[in-house]
């Protein structure tokens, strides 16, 4: 076996002084702190039953980086409920006679988040069972439309998928439920792009996303900045920062500040203490529906994304959300873990300043010392092993 490097045997030295000193866990814990995260730097962890395990400038706002995803899923999940589905529908401005619509093709957004090349090429089979070929006039925007995780307010970048323009790799995923891919290719509309008056018209397909729930687990895994505009519909970064204010004591509602529901503007404040009841809230409002962290959030060494490669030598044993804004000198970790002698302890390392490996290595330093001190074990969860998109629906 290879030794031992000088990191490893000062952590697990650091292990055993707290095996042997639990009735004072959290001085033990606080020197654990200061030696992994670094002085100064944010760290905050909870028991189960709400005790501090450890507490270094917990109350202390830094940029929380995509750690402020946390606040935008519980708003997003208790708002709309995790079977919420968003609707994009699409209807013909004009007659549709021998396979020509006489008008313009009218797409009624949603502000689906999930809305992407495999959704289009869903709906563009629907309209071809339809008999849709031809539309004389133009492809007309109403509502939010997002496409392909940005906003696409004149659907130049849907249109040109159902036009057969783009969306290529995605012919080769999307298929009819019995495994085959027929007629993708054929199934592309011809635009003439004619100007012509638009009414009511009648509609032609809808896609229904798929539930909430899977949405938001699919966008954490890989830190989407969709969140940001997927805010919009329960108010925007606003109405997620008064939510996130509501799910917190008082005293730590100040140390809360959201100006972009992804965590992307330059603006945004949280604070450990904050982020760990955040993460206390989302982990509440998942379990009125039956469901665990793991619902929601990545899983580390399992789910692909920006948990796939840290701490992989105990796959499963942290749920939680990362946070990387370089720019800002932001890096942060909030996250739980399963443990027997405290229960869920939920924690969170907000660094800011430090560089980001460096602040990485950090963060996995103290969960590591964590894992051993708390007796983690991992989360009883499996990957799912189909694409969010197939679970949208059209008709």
């Amino acid at each position: 076996m290879p030794p031992e490097s000088p990191a490893t045997r000062t952590m697990g030295a650091l292990a055993l002084v707290l095996y042997a000193t639990l009735a004072a866990a959290e001085p033990a814990l606080q020197g654990l702190a200061r030696s992994t995260v670094g002085e100064g730097q944010g760290v905050y962890a909870v028991a189960g039953d709400g005790t501090i395990l450890v507490a270094q400038a917990a109350d202390h706002a830094v940029h929380p980086a995509s750690v402020t995803k946390i606040a935008t899923s519980l708003a997003l999940l208790a708002r709309l409920g995790p079977t919420h589905r968003f609707e994009t529908r699409l209807r013909g401005a004009g007659p549709l006679r021998a396979g020509r619509l006489a008008g313009d093709l009218v797409v009624e957004g949603g502000g689906d988040p999930f809305l992407v090349d495999e959704s289009a090429l869903l709906l563009l089979r629907r309209l071809h069972t339809r008999g849709l070929r031809v539309v004389e006039g133009r492809l007309v925007v109403r509502g939010p439309l997002l496409f392909d995780w940005q906003p696409d307010p004149g659907g130049r970048r849907f249109g040109a998928v159902l036009a057969g323009k783009a969306g290529g790799e995605a012919r080769a995923l999307v298929t009819d439920l019995d495994g085959t891919s027929e007629g993708l290719r054929e199934t592309a509309l011809v635009f003439l792009g004619r100007r012509s008056k638009s009414g009511p018209g009648r509609a032609l397909a809808a896609l229904h996303s798929p539930p909430l729930l899977h949405v938001v687990k699919a966008l954490n895994c890989y830190s989407n900045n969709v969140f940001h505009f997927a805010a919009d519909a329960v108010g925007g970064a606003a109405a997620v920062q008064e939510n996130a204010r509501a799910h917190v004591p008082e005293a730590m509602r100040d140390e809360i500040v959201i100006d972009n529901g992804a965590g992307a503007g330059e603006t945004n404040r949280m604070s450990p203490r904050a982020a760990v009841a955040l993460l206390g809230a989302l982990m509440d409002e998942l379990a009125r529906h039956g469901n665990d962290l793991t619902a929601a959030l990545p899983v580390s060494g399992i789910d692909h994304g920006t948990l796939e490669d840290r701490v992989t030598e105990r796959p499963g044993i942290v749920v939680g959300k990362t946070g990387t804004f370089g720019s800002v000198g932001a890096s942060a970790l909030a996250g739980a873990l399963r443990t027997r002698r405290f229960g869920v302890v939920r924690f969170a390392v907000l660094h800011h300043g430090v560089p980001v490996p460096d602040a990485r290595a950090r963060q996995d330093a103290f969960v590591r010392a964590l894992i051993a001190v708390t007796d983690a074990e991992p989360w009883p969860y499996s990957a799912a092993t189909r694409p969010v998109y197939s679970e949208a629906t059209a008709d």
